[in-house]
């Protein structure tokens, strides 16, 4: 399938996450541009470097460093800001809600599907009206506004049933994204506990709930369990083997009979393939991931591969009958490879086949706690939270973005953290409207 002496072809790419970008990059440098036309299609302009959420809503990392503008990492690339809505295979093309409400229908020669997965939800009676997830940069800005909020209204009070709500956090899912956020929004609202005279650490009640019979599946059951006792000798509250059986009006009913009001309810109980997904007519697995083979095309499709947490692909390192977990690590090494494999494509050369070993994981725990293990060693502490940081500080794309959060971190030495919630940002018209409906009046 050489393009050599044709026209450009066109490559598509669904998904401007991790697999998307790094796949994007990679063509980009692989291919020449009369060899093939870059397109990236995703509804954000940006990629989120999710191992920083928790320290972002933290307010150890400014924000706008753990995220990365495609189009200032893709030059060559065409980004087109959009929702996939579909794919055509049999007729190669994808439709794109674009911003103006219109669905356009985007031609393609090789198409990536790396659109990734979102907060995997449950039929919880009030969780869509009082949870929220940790998934995107939104929602973790929002969790910090909201717990620091939360001590603000409970210092105001003099209802001590009301106080006791406002004061307790709930975090469904004792994956490395809920204990992560737990242990670091902890850590930020205990430093801010400081600056009141009428809240103290021990006021606050920290909640983890995990259905299954232990925390961190990604690391070692040890592990696990050193990361489970160390919650709990810092005063964390965990419920293991336990489900939320509802959320309504406050009130949180876990199945182990235990019930209590809390004012915030986080959900990181996993994650689910991009619904998408369903309408692209190609092969998915019992969980809605694409199919693929090792080649990491898409099963039964010559132009079609997929990559990341989208993407079912065969870990060729456990068993053929095993499938790579969805994690950055794989994302991007599938990715690496995936644009290998589509330039071996265009210039009918030979595909190679995903293999990859997992080297292990690494968290952090909160301020100079963490968990760690690489290659079989396992590590605790500060030395474990260090290399988490250095590790994905490390692996951050672009140089400058290193070099700030590395600033970010070393201006939090001798400096305290910065300790203000802005609900404003969330309802950014609300006093331009206060002011209007006044002017109305007069």
């Amino acid at each position: 399938m050489s393009h050599a002496a044709q026209a450009p072809a066109r490559i598509v790419i669904v998904g401007g996450g991790h697999a998307g970008m790094n796949a994007a990059r990679s063509l980009r440098t692989t291919l020449r541009s009369d060899e093939a036309t870059v397109t990236v299609i995703d509804p954000r302009s940006y990629m989120t470097y999710q191992p920083f959420l928790a320290e972002a809503a933290a307010g150890s990392v400014e924000p706008r460093h753990v995220v990365v503008p495609l189009r200032e990492v893709l030059p060559g690339c065409e980004v087109l800001s959009g929702e996939a809505a579909g794919v055509r295979p049999d007729e190669r093309k994808v439709s794109v809600e674009v911003a103006d409400g219109h669905t356009r229908q985007i031609g393609y020669d090789v198409l990536v599907l790396a659109p990734g997965s979102w907060s995997k939800t449950m039929p919880v009676p009030g969780l869509a009206e009082h949870a929220v997830g940790f998934k995107t940069l939104g929602e973790a800005i929002y969790l910090r506004n909201h717990v620091l909020s939360r001590l603000d209204a409970a210092a105001s009070t003099l209802d001590p049933k009301l106080r006791e709500k406002l004061l307790t956090f709930v975090f469904v899912g004792g994956g490395y994204a809920g204990v992560e956020a737990l242990a670091e929004l902890a850590d930020m609202a205990g430093a801010a506990s400081d600056y009141y005279g009428t809240i103290g650490r021990d006021d606050m009640r920290w909640v983890l709930v995990e259905a299954a019979g232990r925390i961190m599946p990604e690391v070692s059951e040890g592990l696990g369990t050193y990361t489970l006792n160390l919650l709990r000798d810092v005063g964390f509250e965990t419920h293991l083997n336990t489900t939320v059986e509802s959320i309504e009006d406050g009130y949180v009913k876990l199945s182990d009979g235990t019930g209590f009001d809390a004012d915030t309810v986080v959900w990181t109980a996993g994650v689910a393939p991009h619904p998408m997904l369903a309408d692209t007519g190609l092969p998915l697995d019992g969980k809605g991931r694409v199919r693929c083979t090792p080649e990491l095309r898409v099963e039964g499709q010559d132009a079609v591969f997929a990559a990341g947490d989208c993407a079912a692909v065969p870990d060729l390192s456990r068993a053929p009958t095993e499938i790579c977990a969805p994690s950055a690590q794989h994302a991007s090494r599938q990715a690496e490879l995936l644009s290998k494999n589509v330039a071996a494509l265009l210039r009918g050369g030979r595909l190679r086949r995903y293999k990859h070993a997992y080297a292990g994981s690494v968290a952090s725990l909160g301020l100079y706690r963490g968990v760690a293990e690489i290659y079989g060693v396992k590590l605790k502490g500060k030395l474990a939270w260090a290399l988490h940081r250095g590790y994905h500080l490390a692996t951050m794309p672009t140089a400058h973005r290193r070099v700030r959060i590395a600033f970010d971190w070393l201006l939090s030495l001798p400096f305290r953290r910065q300790i203000v919630a802005l609900g404003e940002l969330h309802q950014p018209r609300r006093e331009f409207d206060r002011a209007s409906a006044g002017s109305r009046k007069d």
